[in-house]
């Protein structure tokens, strides 16, 4: 199964966040997964890219040549794909996923999970959306899904568009054990205005 992280290229967050990262990796590679990644040699994603590699994954990067030229690309991804940009990376990245995984992350890990679940509500994919929750990292992104639903900006049945998971290990029994869930597609009935 191909794999996909998305996650932080910080190296200056805290060490809970590497410690899970490597869990995750080594659990991708003990079940015998490919990784891919957006291939950066900093952050979460160098800390996974390396775990997988040495827990015997294979390892697939997607850089967007910009990077490249910054000196960002990792020397332990097996396959560095080289993208023109971003937009291009992301849709190699989904192109090649079975399931995409978000760890903790900035702005980018962000824009990337919730595009993949908007993605999937549109049923352009059935994929496993999951977001590992270390830390309580995503608490407030949770809260703001609670506000959607509450006020008739999600239906109920979007809360099987993605899965939370405290860890690593839960992801993964969550990953092996996935049944697509079907969606209603239709727009909510509301008054006209």
């Amino acid at each position: 199964m191909n794999i996909c992280v998305f996650c932080s290229s910080s190296n200056a967050i805290p060490n809970i966040y590497f410690q899970e990262a490597d869990k995750l990796g080594k659990l991708i590679g003990q079940n015998s997964h490919t990784l891919i990644n957006g291939g950066a040699n900093v952050g979460l994603m160098e800390a996974v890219t390396i775990s997988s590699r040495n827990a015997g994954a294979k390892t697939i990067g997607i850089i967007p040549e910009k990077m490249i030229g910054r000196s960002l690309a990792s020397n332990n991804s097996h396959d560095v794909l080289i993208t023109k940009d971003m937009m291009e990376r992301k849709s190699k990245m989904r192109e090649m996923s079975d399931v995409f995984i978000a760890l903790p992350g900035g702005f980018g890990t962000l824009e990337e999970i919730l595009e993949v679940m908007t993605l999937r509500q549109l049923s352009y994919h059935t994929k496993p959306v999951v977001f590992i929750n270390t830390n309580n990292f995503f608490k407030y992104l949770l809260k703001q899904f609670e506000v959607s639903y509450n006020e008739m900006f999600a239906k109920e049945v979007y809360r099987n568009l993605y899965f939370i998971a405290n860890n690593s290990d839960e992801a993964m029994e969550y990953i092996k054990n996935y049944k697509p869930v079907e969606l209603d597609n239709k727009w909510f009935k509301v008054p006209e205005k």
